[in-house]
């Protein structure tokens, strides 16, 4: 019988430790309470889960460490992590003070949660007073620092650590100066380590994603798959994907694909939702949509990838029946879920179902609408010309509008030229962000639709006189790999006098079609035979005439650009797809279009 007891205590064990590592602490708690005789190990395993959940499982733990008979050193440098992962620093302070007896772990703990919560001044008092150090502490400190965005400190600090070989140290100032945007000082300290491990490769990764040049961030995986003796994880794929579609590189990122099906890593949920967001950024919706089909378990950002992506493809309804499967599955709807689904709507002209989740979310999925929320409602009531109603809706947030919720306004107010709501958002805008080109640009757009050209003079002045430089709008296109860049009246691509010929002979064709060039899109009082020359110029129609000139008939061109697509540019895709008997799909900043056959997915309303 006393053997019995034992094979099943040392069995429940295993499984509530087996438990706790995948994050299925409601089994973890249930094998807990099935194992015969607890001891203060048993207790610790459980609230290690609880330490480890997001938002620490405060709550849950407490009630766990009071029922500890014996909790040691290791329970109350748990619970002290529970309190820190809860933002609860006070909890944490009055917790580490009662301790009778503290280790070396203990200070480490206080240390790197303080600094983590903000209080890296108090960490480092800590940080000085501790009895005894250890590598941990070292690299506790350096991370607080790093973390506060304080780097001065951290060179510091790094420099008197006394282990100049450990990977921890010199990964988290590679980390600390990427996020400074300090790129080249991070690059420099990696080539100079002195040992590296896979975290210090997926700190430079994602560095570089997050630093705009996803680029790099490709080359150093190739690197990582190619030279060096680390195997990449799910972090490296979630951000090398994420570069992928930064540059829409989606070539690269089926490469990326085929390698992961060679691993048990395709199984993982993050890889697979990195996919999927990867295919659906890149414009390849049906790749997206098959891989998802494939996934065996989905959680929420993986539903919430998928109706973002139907979303942004401009597939309105698909993206709202996803979400109404979401449900009927009981996958429970997030923040995030509901910024899909509005954007839906806003894509597709669903204006009633959208006001209905809006108003809805809080009461049945106790979602508190955010700013995000807010900024959708304007963009969906501004698309539907409700413009009066969505100034009322400005007005009555709870807290200060986002910069967006003013930008949809203005572009809107263009389109119903409405100038004293114009005027109105261009002021919020420039009040919050004087420097931002975006917004002076709209407002002398506005203008010179109006043909206010005094105005759009004055606003010109007002943007030299702030030093506003506006962002050059720029189109690509990838073609057997390699990435084209287009500006508006480029110069200086080698194949321009082919791409010019067969603009100049689809010109023809549409005009033939019932084209007219919509002139409003050119900002300058110049001859209107100019300004049509200007107009069939831009940056999209050249990386479309480049992309027909360079593949098959018949194949997909996949355009993307900077900046939003001009009225006239999408006019001419429509007529260009039905021309070539092409699919043009193109992606702006809000969203991809898909044109075919003369039509495009958005039916004109974007």
């Amino acid at each position: 019988m006393i053997g019995r007891r034992l094979r099943l205590g040392v069995g429940a064990r295993y499984l509530t430790t087996a438990a706790v590592r995948r994050g299925d602490l409601a089994g973890a708690a249930e094998t807990f309470a099935s194992t015969p005789r607890k001891t203060t190990a048993d207790y610790n395993r459980l609230l290690a889960g609880y330490a480890r959940a997001p938002g620490g499982r405060l709550a849950d733990a407490r009630h766990l460490f009071d029922r500890i008979p014996h909790p040691d050193v290791v329970s109350y440098n748990t619970l002290l992590s529970c309190h820190f992962a809860a933002g609860d620093v006070r909890g944490a302070r009055e917790l580490f003070s009662a301790m009778t007896d503290r280790d070396v772990a203990s200070w480490n703990t206080m240390v790197s949660g303080l600094s983590r919560n903000g209080a890296v001044g108090e960490a480092r008092a800590l940080f000085l007073a501790m009895p005894a150090r250890n590598s941990v502490s070292w690299n506790a400190m350096v991370s607080g620092f790093a973390f506060a965005g304080d780097m001065g400190m951290a060179e510091e600090c790094f420099r008197d650590a006394p282990d100049k070989e450990d990977a921890v140290l010199w990964t988290a100032m590679v980390s600390g100066y990427m996020d400074a945007g300090d790129v080249d000082k991070a690059t420099e300290l990696f080539q100079e380590m002195p040992v590296r491990n896979l975290v210090s490769w997926n700190a430079m990764v994602a560095g570089y994603v997050k630093n705009s040049r996803a680029d790099d961030a490709l080359r150093v995986f190739k690197t990582i798959v190619r030279d060096v003796d680390v195997r990449p994880n799910e972090s490296t794929l979630s951000s090398v994907l994420l570069g992928c579609s930064n540059l829409s590189a989606l070539g690269f990122g089926r490469q990326i694909h085929q390698w992961c099906i060679k691993l048990p890593l395709s199984r993982r949920i993050t890889v697979g939702t990195s996919l999927v967001s990867m295919y659906c950024k890149c414009g390849d919706l049906d790749g997206a949509c098959k891989l998802f089909s494939e996934m065996r378990t989905r959680d929420a950002v993986a539903w919430n990838a998928m109706i973002s992506g139907y979303a942004q493809h401009g597939h309105g309804q698909e993206a709202i029946n996803l979400f109404e499967k979401m449900k009927a599955q009981r996958v429970k709807p997030n923040w995030i879920t509901f910024v899909a689904v509005l954007t839906a709507c806003i894509h597709t002209g669903f204006c009633d179902f959208g006001i209905q989740c809006f108003e809805t979310m809080q009461e049945m999925y106790g979602v508190e609408p955010r700013a995000d929320h807010y900024s959708c409602m304007v963009d969906l009531l501004c698309r539907a010309g409700l413009l009066e109603r969505a100034v009322c809706l400005i007005r009555s947030m709870p807290f200060e509008p986002h910069p967006s919720a003013y930008g949809t306004l203005l572009a809107a107010c263009r389109v119903y030229k409405n100038l004293g709501f114009a005027e109105f958002a261009a002021g919020k805008l420039i009040q919050q962000n004087p420097h931002s080109a975006g917004t002076y640009v709209q407002l002398a757009n506005i203008y010179a639709v109006a043909n206010q050209w005094a105005d759009v003079s004055r606003v010109r002045r007002w943007m030299k006189d702030n030093a506003v430089v506006k962002t050059p709008g720029y189109s690509w296109v990838e073609i057997k790999g390699v990435i084209h860049e287009f500006r508006s009246n480029d110069r200086l691509h080698p194949q321009l006098r082919l791409i010019h010929e067969r603009l100049d002979r689809l010109e023809e064709r549409m005009k033939a079609m019932g084209y007219v060039p919509d002139l409003d899109f050119v900002l300058h009082d110049v001859d209107e035979s100019l300004k049509v020359q200007m107009l069939m110029r831009h940056s999209e129609k050249l990386a479309i005439a480049f992309g027909l000139i360079s593949t098959a008939p018949g194949l997909t061109l996949r355009i993307f650009k900077n900046l939003r697509v001009c009225g006239d540019c999408h006019n001419a895709a429509k007529l260009i797809s039905k021309i070539e008997d092409r699919e043009i799909i193109l992606r702006d900043t809000t969203r991809f279009h898909h044109f075919k056959g003369g039509h495009c997915s958005c039916g004109d309303y974007w």
